[in-house]
């Protein structure tokens, strides 16, 4: 019996430990070591440690604030259902039920899938003021939010596609 328990012990480790690698490498996170969709530890990560493990273009909008071109992100006009989280850390921000058509050329949600899944920071940059969304993991550069989205919030998160990873929901058979 003791055998046995060990045995399903092992096995139980492997099967964690192949999830949370498949969870990295299915978005290109294997040198991340603070990439979890299940971790919700705040993380205080320097900028020098994040660009070691972001590509260029995430490192530049995620952690320097840079923008995307509208209507070139691969998720501004998607429509398939699953959850967004954030391309630096794997945190939980957005499932697609709160996705909408804004037309401004960036995904646009109405609200985030949980309180504390972003934080807010004001942004008085190239002579606007704007309201920036940070993940509320991580603090990396998601995008901003304005006040003209739909009912119930009334709010438009434009995110950068590149600041998202997409899990989509699994099919029904």
């Amino acid at each position: 019996m003791k055998k046995i328990l060990i045995y399903y012990s092992m096995l139980m480790l492997t099967s964690l430990s192949s999830f949370a690698q498949n969870e990295k490498s299915a978005h290109g996170h294997e040198q991340n070591p603070w990439y979890s969709n299940t971790d919700t530890t705040k993380l205080t990560v320097t900028n020098a440690e994040w660009k070691k493990v972001l590509s260029v273009d995430l490192y530049a909008v995620a952690r320097e604030k840079d923008t995307e071109r509208p209507f070139t992100g691969k998720y501004w006009n998607s429509s398939t259902r699953g959850t967004y989280y954030c391309a630096v850390c794997g945190n939980l921000l957005f499932r697609s039920d709160a996705k909408f058509a804004s037309s401004c050329g960036w995904p646009s949600f109405y609200e985030p899938s949980r309180t504390k899944a972003v934080r807010y920071h004001t942004d008085d940059s190239y002579g606007m003021h704007r309201t920036e969304v940070l993940c509320g993991r991580c603090d990396s550069h998601l995008g901003h939010i304005f006040d003209d989205g739909p009912a119930p919030s009334h709010k438009r998160f434009c995110m950068n596609s590149v600041s998202l990873d997409f899990q989509p929901d699994a099919k029904k058979h």
